[in-house]
């Protein structure tokens, strides 16, 4: 079965697909031989078995897989001495002085020995010392997280608690609300009767976005009251992998056989949102986790102030070498003369002299005459700079510490040097490369304006048309100035229009479809209400800040969502005849999910009167090319138009639409997509995909949102400062190339006065912009992008240099890009380019380009991230700088080694 992540927001890697075998209708044992696995499902697992005492090691039981406790730290108590100094001795001046130091207990020395060692052992010794300190903080860090407390089922009735280092594979947890995911874990069940739950995946993905999970059909009974102390199962999967987004493995359960999908794993580093509890079973465990097979290696940086004494200290050592050798070959060339002549000065006392300095052998002389004239003339390289300049470090990173302008009251944190290694290189820095969301943008989405029947709605300016002297000149439509002045501030809601609000939309031509469309907004989608204890306001919990923006919203407009069971949701709708708000609940009959390949959402609802409703919203993309004819052109026109300069704008665009359905068609569709829900073939997916066509069609257009992604303050004015010193500038995220193309133009990363160049595949399932080349879509992969590449670079070099340029490109291209010719020409043309936009990016990938550009341009490079998926980026570049203030930032400092 081949099954896509169902999440948008989930990143692929570059179009993972999950592989899992096929239930079969034979009655396997529930615990078969690692023989009887499928291909490459090496991994056996027994679930709930440790304190039973019934497994075997061999059956995946506790000690044949590593325990869960883990390590971040560069050294260990046996590592750290030789560790700490090789790195020590990689400075050539310490090497010299070592040497030196070993050279003076000979009799050639004109010092003492100590003279030279002491502050050789002074210098190595407060640099390790440095070193111990910092790892040191590492490891509080680690102590902290392997002693946090779960959940861990008996075997018999009840759960105890445990630190996270003590959890063994095959474990039975239980996980509660708001609670990390202490290992990789197959969910069981949750306290909802469907068995989904939600989690939070920022340590992950760096994304807020809650993502659904949904147990398998044959474990969601399980529970602490009822059988989960008789559930023994047995699981076979894939070896431990840094694929985040897809999972092979196969559950033996009652006598049955199921496949598991990532639909059903809860990853290390998530947390759990929306839902009460869950069970799950302990699949991988500490390094072997996918979030911990993700953190590489950290290199070990060193600072081009640093690298640059290096390079002074050799120089150095030539003079040295230069006069010592000098003033040795004239010793030597003098003695042998003198002694030829017989005129060898008395006073030195030839006849008394040792082997060192034997007149008779003066070749030799004179090369101990160069060993101490070394050793005398040692004090030309400078040891005392080395820990002057360590000295300075620290002091800078205390500084960088206790910097006032670097604290953030939101968070209540102050800036954190966790290394002083690379403080001087900050203000040397030529590519930024930075994360986008929760990086650049506050990742808290607010609606700001609407189309509804071809009327475009809302006055408040976005930051991209503030930045372009206002609205008028933006876009093409009127600004309303009766809009209220003053309104109460409401998270994700910005907008201001007397036409709409305080339900005077009765009052406008188009009601009725404006009160269907606010009627979309606040039932078609997956949120969950949430009511704060001593207190009657509603908030909501959503999968994405777009679709909480979207619920605000229509509770502003007077349609309140307030209440949702598995199979019916409840809205306090104003009723404009009424005057007043009434109670509606509409019964769901089915909810057709949004996914990054439909990108659509839809769910079709039984009203109170009996009549049957499918609502739908997606991009403007797809929902458009699913309206019926009968739809009214002025008002197709209007709203392509209004979405057009929405998206100009820089916010981000759903289109909304509707059906009423008859009872026979529903009828009859609903019995084919059952069956293509429960099918077990290969074809499943696309099964349901075909259903879903079937009913999603004729639709009615009532209008577009557009939301804003709001931008951290000052990104703006921050990003164009940094492109007039010079500095050029890498936006590495995993949104969407839309959205990212919408925000480039939102922080000033991308203006109107640049040509564009993308490069994407035609057929790699994203929207690609108005303007690109659609040519080429038959090709193979490695040809269009080849074939893009080379016009880009000939668009580049006809225009010359005073024309700045932007490159955009998205993962799935990037995958050709950096693989055999392309890859010098893909770097050649995004050095040349003022900035670069990479969306749809997997951490390696971003790990992989900061690496490709800091060997490309060979000079600094700094990484700005918050969530671990940044982690490897933030290792690669020259310097990383960690955004602390989001959450996401607890897990991803713990793969970190070197960034401040």
């Amino acid at each position: 079965m081949r099954a896509s992540t169902t999440d948008a927001d989930e990143r692929p890697l570059v179009e993972l697909a999950v592989v899992a075998p096929t239930p079969s209708t034979s009655s396997p044992s529930p615990s078969p031989a690692r023989g009887l696995a499928p291909p490459g499902f090496s991994r056996a697992v027994r679930c709930n078995a440790r304190f039973s005492g019934s497994a075997s090691i061999a059956d995946g039981a506790g000690p044949s897989y590593p325990g869960n406790a883990i390590s971040t730290t560069k050294y260990t108590a046996a590592s750290f001495l030789p560790k700490s100094l090789f790195e020590q001795f990689r400075r050539v001046a310490n090497c010299f002085f070592l040497v030196v130091a070993c050279v003076s207990f000979s009799p050639l020395a004109p010092y003492r020995a100590v003279s030279v060692l002491l502050p050789l052992v002074v210098v190595v010794s407060a640099a390790m010392a440095k070193e111990a300190v910092e790892d040191w903080r590492r490891k509080q860090q680690d102590i902290q997280v392997n002693n946090r407390n779960v959940e861990v089922f008996d075997g018999a009735q009840s759960f105890h608690e445990t630190e996270w280092k003590k959890l063994r594979v095959g474990d039975i947890v239980k996980v509660k609300k708001d609670e990390f995911f202490p290992a990789d874990l197959l969910l069981l069940s949750s306290c909802h009767d469907n068995g989904i739950c939600y989690v939070e995946t920022m340590n992950l993905d760096g994304e807020t976005n809650l993502k659904r999970k949904q147990s398998l059909d044959a474990t969601v009974g399980l529970s602490e009251e009822h059988s989960l102390h008789s559930f023994k199962a047995f699981i076979q999967c894939e070896d431990p992998n840094e694929k985040l987004y897809s999972f092979l493995g196969t559950l033996y359960y009652s006598e049955q056989q199921y496949p598991l999908s990532p639909q059903q794993i809860l990853l290390r580093g998530s947390k759990l949102r929306n839902t009460n509890f869950i069970y799950g079973a302990v699949i991988f465990t500490g390094h072997e986790t996918k979030v911990m097979q993700n953190a590489t290696e950290p290199p070990s940086k060193r600072s081009s102030v640093e690298r640059r004494m290096d390079k002074i200290v050799y120089l150095l050592f030539a003079i040295l070498l230069f006069i010592a050798s000098f003033g040795s070959i004239y010793f030597g060339i003098k003695t042998k003369a003198e002694l030829n002549a017989g005129s060898y000065a008395w006073y030195l006392r030839p006849d008394q002299s040792s082997i060192f300095f034997d007149p008779n052998r003066a070749s030799f002389a004179a090369f101990c005459h160069f060993l101490t004239s070394l050793m005398l003339y040692v004090c030309l390289v400078p040891i005392s700079l080395y820990i002057s300049i360590e000295m300075v470090k620290v002091l800078q990173s205390t500084f960088i510490n206790q910097d006032r302008h670097m604290y953030c009251e939101e968070s209540d944190k102050p800036a954190r040097a966790r290394t002083s290694n690379l403080n001087e290189d900050l203000g040397q820095v030529h590519t930024v490369l930075s994360d986008k969301t929760g990086t650049l943008t506050c990742n808290s989405m607010e609606f700001i304006k609407c189309s509804i029947a071809g009327v475009a709605y809302g006055d408040s300016l976005t930051e991209l048309e503030i930045s372009y002297g206002g609205i008028e000149e933006a876009s093409g439509y009127n600004v309303h100035k009766d809009s209220t002045e003053s309104k109460k501030s409401v998270k994700g809601f910005n907008f201001t229009d007397g036409r709409l609000m305080n339900g005077e939309w009765a009052k406008e031509c188009s009601r009725d479809a404006i009160e269907m469309f606010f009627r979309v907004l606040a039932v078609c989608h997956t949120t969950i209400p949430v009511t704060k204890k001593k207190s009657i306001e509603i908030s909501y919990e959503a999968e994405s800040p777009d679709e909480g923006a979207l619920v605000t919203a229509a509770r502003e407009f007077g349609f309140e969502f307030f209440h949702r069971t598995q199979t019916a949701i409840s809205v306090h709708e104003y009723d404009p005849v009424l005057g007043r708000k009434v109670d509606r609940t509409y019964k769901v009959l089915n909810i057709l999910e949004f996914s990054s390949a439909r990108k659509r959402m839809s769910v079709i609802l039984k009203t109170e009167e009996g009549r049957l409703f499918l609502f739908c919203k997606g991009a403007d993309s797809v929902i458009l090319e699913r309206l019926s004819k009968d739809n009214e052109k002025p008002c197709l026109t209007n709203t392509k138009r209004h979405i057009e300069e929405y998206s100009e704008a820089g916010l981000r665009t759903l289109a909304l639409a509707y059906r009423e359905l008859a009872e026979e068609e529903y009828a009859t569709w609903n019995k084919e997509y059952s069956s293509a829900k429960n099918s077990i073939h290969t074809n499943h997916d696309a099964a349901v995909e075909k259903a879903s066509e079937d009913i999603e069609k004729d639709l009615v257009l009532l209008g577009a949102t557009a939301v804003e992604d709001r931008l951290q303050k000052g990104v703006p004015d921050c990003i164009h400062k940094l492109a007039q010193a010079g500095i050029k500038i890498w936006i590495l995220t995993g949104d969407k190339l839309e959205t990212a193309v919408n925000i480039g133009y939102s922080c000033n990363l991308l203006r109107k006065e640049m040509e564009t160049f993308f490069v994407t595949l035609d057929n790699s399932g994203s929207n690609t912009p108005e303007g690109c080349s659609q040519e080429g879509s038959r090709m193979a992969p490695y040809e269009q992008i080849d074939r893009k590449l080379q016009d880009a670079r000939r668009q580049s070099s006809l225009k010359g240099t005073s024309t700045p340029f932007a490159l955009i490109i998205d993962g799935s291209a990037l995958t050709y890009a950096l693989t055999g010719s392309l890859k010098d020409s893909f770097l050649d043309l995004a050095v040349d380019c003022a900035s670069v936009l990479c969306c749809r990016m997997s951490p390696k990938q971003k790990a992989l380009i900061t690496r490709l550009v800091k060997t490309k341009t060979n000079k600094t490079t700094l990484a700005i991230g918050d969530g671990a998926n940044d982690v490897g980026m933030l290792q690669e570049a020259d310097i990383g700088v960690g955004i602390s203030g989001a959450e996401g930032m607890q897990v991803g400092c713990l793969c970190t080694r070197h960034f401040l």
